[in-house]
């Protein structure tokens, strides 16, 4: 089978979405960008049907407004709904979806939702191939953010192997154009080492100046907080490791 040459990308826009764009633009491939900002919308529909005509193939990078479980996985399931549904009629080939290292893991949350939109993709008429990757390098300064109080931080204790986004995007474009995993397999991504989020979010301080402290701390309320001690988000053999370190990146300047 040829490879696809027009691809389309939902959530263009979105930390991952507009680096997977760029990278296939800068290979030589005929990209559609597709977000709400764009005129194309994965939940109602508007737009879609026009935008995947001719497309081969789609990259799945679209992510919901809400961290709730419910609302997020009622948008990831509708999206899923709609992408395959109007790919069909297009006569998109494959869809590579976006999702988390280790969501099949979590009970609740988020992480339970992303497990419902993978379920939903995978469902559908059209092939389609799941990356799971790591937390992103831009999740540090997230979550240092919002546990900020006065000069302290509040970070979650977890074991992590941060990831830059333009390295997960490279993925998806190789997968999006190269030859399809065997069914049912799923790509994961991590950065090149284990890394602390609390060690990281002090070495982020540091270089910014601010907070002044980091604390890390554990949430019994959360009733997946072992899955971020324990390891169980850390990438298993076979996943793809790819650099920079979170340290390269900050340094970088990114």
């Amino acid at each position: 089978m040829p490879s696809p040459r027009k691809i389309a990308v939902a959530g263009a826009t979105g930390r991952v979405g507009r680096h997977a764009a760029g990278v296939l633009t800068d290979r030589g491939y005929d990209v559609v960008p597709m977000s709400r900002s764009l005129g194309v919308d994965v939940i109602t529909g508007d737009g879609l049907a026009a935008a995947l005509a001719g497309v081969e193939a789609v990259i799945d990078a679209a992510t919901g407004p809400s961290p709730e479980q419910r609302a997020a996985a009622e948008f990831f399931t509708t999206a899923a709904r709609n992408l395959q549904q109007a790919g069909q009629q297009a006569g998109v080939g494959r869809i590579i979806v976006m999702s988390i290292i280790g969501t099949d893991r979590f009970t609740a949350g988020y992480g339970a939702a992303k497990v419902a939109h993978e379920q939903a993709m995978l469902a559908g008429p059209i092939p389609a191939h799941v990356v799971r990757a790591a937390q992103f390098h831009q999740f540090v300064a997230q979550l240092v953010e919002w546990g900020t109080r006065g000069d302290v931080a509040y970070v979650p204790r977890m074991r992590t192997q941060l990831v830059a986004a333009r390295s997960v995007a490279e993925v998806l474009a190789d997968l999006a154009t190269g030859p399809m995993p065997a069914n049912g397999q799923v790509t994961v991504v991590a950065g090149p080492h284990e890394e602390s989020l609390a060690e990281m979010a002090r070495l982020l301080a540091a270089r910014r100046g601010h907070p002044a402290k980091i604390e890390e701390v554990i949430d019994p309320a959360d009733p997946d907080h072992q899955l971020n001690e324990n390891g169980a988000l850390l990438p298993g053999p076979g996943a793809i490791l790819t650099g920079p370190t979170f340290a390269e990146w900050l340094t970088a300047g990114a």
